[in-house]
């Protein structure tokens, strides 16, 4: 680790352990600067380094190019005391990412299909209780079907990846096995090579998959708690 790497943890997430990556600025002193939610509110602070691990490795996010170290830590150091944190828009991967190359981008956000999501899903309990507050709960529900609307088209865009990976697990294993018969043992390490790939590129998407599964249903849980309000129930 180093002055102005962008370093992350893994996080859990509903009870699941290493959902996703938890970024921030190493400030090369023992201290990060990052989106914290230490007090309930998000906000991007300077912590001391154990406050970020919270006790899990460490790692760093690798790029071809990159700011030095001294913009880096200049741009963290600009937005300490902002307050706002948008999971779909302006998570801590962004802030991170454009600290080190100036490019607000989340990797993890595009990987599960999210970036085009119209609330932040894994707040959704904190709109719940926005709505309640202001009376908004017609504007929520909306909010909450279009979500889960985007939850749909990703869970439909990674189920085609998946079924695609699965099939080529299945067509490596039959060609290893045709190479094993024959005894052409370097075309059977390769094709089980290959197997093991699309294996582990399985069983990522199968995580995204379920990852999604429990979003959808944080989702439907809130909109019938707002439905339920909408009719005086509660």
């Amino acid at each position: 680790m180093a002055r102005g790497d962008q370093i992350y943890v893994m996080r859990p997430f509903l009870g699941l352990n290493g959902v996703y990556e938890h970024h921030g600025i190493d400030c090369g002193d023992g201290t990060v600067i990052h989106y914290s939610k230490a007090e309930d509110i998000a906000t991007v602070r300077r912590t001391s380094y154990s406050a970020f691990s919270m006790g899990n490795p460490v790692y760093i996010k690798r790029y071809a190019t990159h700011a030095i170290a001294d913009v880096v830590i200049q741009r963290a150091e600009s937005r300490v005391g902002e307050q706002q944190y948008n999971l779909v828009s302006n998570n801590c991967e962004h802030f991170a990412t454009w600290c080190k190359t100036g490019i607000n981008r989340s990797e993890q956000v595009e990987a599960y299909g999210l970036s085009s999501l119209g609330i932040d899903v894994f707040d959704s309990n904190q709109l719940v209780e926005e709505a309640a507050r202001t009376g908004r709960v017609d504007q929520a529900i909306a909010l909450f079907q279009q979500a889960h609307q985007n939850i749909t088209t990703a869970e439909a865009q990674l189920l085609v990846q998946y079924n695609r990976a699965q099939t080529e697990v299945n067509n490596w294993h039959r060609v290893a096995l045709a190479a094993m018969k024959r005894r052409e043992e370097h075309l059977a390490r390769s094709a089980l090579e290959r197997k093991v790939k699309f294996k582990r590129k399985a069983a990522e998407l199968k995580t995204r998959l379920d990852e999604l599964a429990t979003m959808r249903e944080n989702l439907n849980r809130n909109n019938t708690i707002l439905e339920q309000r909408q009719k005086g129930y509660l």
